[in-house]
């Protein structure tokens, strides 16, 4: 999977960068949220708390998807203006977690 950033535009009003990125995962599956979120926290050198990538669209037969990810500047900023569900799909499962399935 390779991860290609496009465009970063800053946001002081959110306090966040917003990162346009493209994926391309030729001969695989549609990479997950949290493996796609590990590659862009390792390309960009940032803060794995700090991110969340928001979606991840794959095109129709291609081995590409384009997403959309947010870098806040703290976890006070992110769980403030995140919705739940979109903090809570960027979030690793825990041992318990899994323990329960």
């Amino acid at each position: 999977m390779e991860i290609i950033v496009n465009e970063k535009i800053e946001n002081p009003l959110l306090n966040r960068t917003e990162i346009r990125f493209d994926c391309t995962y030729q001969g695989e599956a549609t990479p997950k949220v949290l493996d796609v979120k590990n590659r862009l926290v390792a390309t960009l050198n940032v803060d794995k708390n700090l991110l969340v990538v928001h979606n991840l669209k794959p095109s129709y037969g291609e081995g590409k998807a384009h997403g959309y990810a947010k870098l806040y500047d703290s976890e006070e900023n992110l769980n403030k203006i995140e919705r739940d569900h979109v903090v809570s799909k960027n979030k690793e499962a825990s041992k318990e977690d899994e323990e329960a399935e």
